[in-house]
């Protein structure tokens, strides 16, 4: 939904607003969680269970749960779409490609206050990036080399400016980044956890 919803002009934490539904109103009716669109699904257990729960149907009711299925679907292509609005980013402000682009990735873990990169959304959006060509440095508080030693980790508050780099994403909101300063310094900034205030040169997923 808020991928429609950023093709029509809007953004993802604003999806039934901008596609003029009137959800909110019926999700805050009955107490549900808002929840905002990150750039996918990790650890161990939440890109599997519903596998399991989707096979289990299939094998033992003859049924197919789609909804799970479509579900999956989605939250896989979720790291593809972080980079196709990178591209579109770079390319609409700087008239750049992502090749030789340097980029900033706050954050590998795939949730904060941990060093848990277990099937981490944050580390194929890096992955994919420098298929493309693209300079990454990776910020994580709680990881210097996350088993990864094919990817630059800089340690936070070795020296790195935020200043240094085209584009930064904010992949994982750990507490220890200073969203202030990152709004104060950065050329642009791609928010995937809808925590920052959106500016002209920082906009949400």
């Amino acid at each position: 939904m808020h991928q429609c919803a950023a093709g029509v002009g809007g953004d993802g934490d604003q999806a039934p607003e901008v596609l003029a539904f009137g959800s909110r109103l019926v999700l805050d009716a009955f107490g549900f969680t808002k929840f905002l669109p990150g750039p996918g699904v990790g650890g161990h257990c939440l890109p599997i269970d519903p596998v399991y729960l989707s096979h289990h149907v299939k094998t033992q009711h003859g049924q197919t749960f789609r909804l799970v299925e479509l579900a999956q679907d989605i939250n896989e292509s979720q790291p593809d779409y972080v980079v196709r609005r990178l591209q579109d980013a770079l390319s609409r402000r700087f008239r750049r490609s992502v090749h030789g682009a340097r980029i900033l990735a706050l954050g590998a873990a795939y949730k904060p206050g941990t060093s848990d990169a277990r099937q981490s959304p944050a580390i194929q959006v890096i992955d994919r990036l420098r298929a493309m060509g693209a300079d990454v440095t990776v910020v994580d508080p709680y990881l210097t080399e996350g088993g990864r030693r094919d990817i630059p980790f800089a340690a936070a508050g070795s020296g790195t400016s935020v200043a240094d780099f085209d584009a930064v994403l904010l992949l994982t909101q750990h507490g220890e980044f200073d969203l202030t300063q990152l709004a104060a310094e950065a050329a642009y900034v791609l928010d995937t956890r809808g925590v920052m205030t959106r500016a002209q040169h920082i906009e949400r997923l």
